[in-house]
């Protein structure tokens, strides 16, 4: 490595060490410091998961979903082996996800990987919130164990990220949720978001890598669609959501017009991020807390489809009740369960917060 080159590392290092400690936050947020993360899972926890659900390559495994894997996957395994402090995992993950997918042009991830499929990138369009994950959990990871391997990586990712998937809609940044297809030219109703692909968290340490974009801008726009979400009927957002006209807020053509698998994990993000003042998290601890509990939600009917009760998402609830009314933990959430790897992620993810962050609720 040229001394230019690592000089710039180290330059990128210095930034993102303030970033992740305590001088830079959201403009907007009256929260706590950006999470250090590290050392917050209990190894028996992290060994449970990842005998499960990561294989001796560092493929990261959705056992519900045929077993495949997708850049999301590789990306909260990347994160939570960082959260464990397990370097050597963490690098398994990593070499997989660097030969696997981050094969395509622009420095982007392909998205779904099938085991069953020849040849196994089954997809190759990304996944935005696949490429957010991997980039901030290579710079935690890259500014806490001082590895410039992992920093340079990152970098990379954020830029490609910026190229290609920040675009204008009305003079506002947004985030799609792949390079290809959800735009203002792809689709009649275009462009087309995805609300949970909004990684709040991320958002700071991604404008150190890459101070050229617009970070804050387009969280600053996820800000504003979540309280446009909760001026509508349901006062729920749906996982697909048109933008295309102003004022408009109605879910995108072709997918299901529901409050999902996706959108479930937004107030996760937000609360990680240290943003509590959003009034529509009071609006979700009313549904999660009642009668309704987590649920999957026709948001054009307000018809609940489906209820959650695997322990990830009912973590999602008590997680989001610590945090607006200092309420304990039930003593039966404590004791993790791993079964399916989306609701076993959540699990961790929010634990691992609620560690960090609220001690007292646990």
């Amino acid at each position: 490595m040229s001394v230019k080159r690592l000089g710039g590392l180290l330059t990128i290092l210095a930034g993102l060490a303030l970033t992740i400690g305590s001088a830079m936050q959201p403009a907007a947020s009256a929260g706590p410091e950006p999470l250090k993360m590290e050392g917050t899972i209990q190894s028996s926890d992290w060994e449970a998961y990842r005998t499960r659900f990561v294989d001796a390559s560092g493929r990261v495994i959705d056992n519900a979903n045929g077993d495949i894997s997708h850049s999301e996957g590789q990306g909260y395994g990347l994160l939570l082996a960082f959260a464990a402090g397990d370097r050597k995992t963490f690098e398994q993950i990593w070499t997989f996800t660097f030969t696997q997918f981050l094969i395509r042009d622009d420095g982007l991830s392909v998205w779904k990987w099938d085991p069953k499929a020849k040849p196994n990138v089954s997809d190759s369009n990304n996944a935005t919130d696949g490429d957010i994950l991997i980039a901030y959990a290579l710079a935690k990871a890259g500014t806490s164990w001082r590895e410039p391997r992992y920093l340079q990586a990152a970098q990379n990712i954020a830029r490609a990220i910026g190229r290609n998937a920040i675009a204008r809609n009305m003079g506002r940044p947004v985030l799609l949720p792949g390079s290809t297809g959800f735009g203002f030219s792809n689709r009649p109703d275009g462009p087309v978001v995805n609300l949970s692909y909004w990684i709040f968290e991320a958002f700071p340490v991604l404008a150190a890598l890459a101070p050229e974009y617009d970070w804050n801008g387009v969280r600053s726009e996820g800000i504003a669609l979540l309280q446009q979400a909760d001026q509508t009927k349901t006062r729920l957002p749906p996982d697909w959501l048109s933008i295309r006209e102003k004022g408009q807020f109605r879910p995108a053509e072709g997918f299901p017009p529901e409050f999902g698998y996706n959108s479930l994990r937004i107030p996760l993000y937000l609360l990680r991020a240290g943003v509590t003042d959003v009034e529509w998290l009071k609006t979700l601890k009313q549904r999660w807390l009642g009668n309704e509990g987590v649920a999957i939600v026709d948001v054009t009917t307000g018809q609940v489809k489906e209820r959650l009760t695997d322990q990830g998402y009912a973590a999602l609830a008590v997680t989001l009740a610590c945090v607006l009314d200092k309420t304990q933990v039930p003593a039966a959430l404590k004791t993790f369960e791993p079964n399916l790897y989306y609701p076993s992620t959540l699990y961790l993810l929010s634990m691992s917060f609620l560690g960090e962050k609220y001690p007292q609720c646990l």
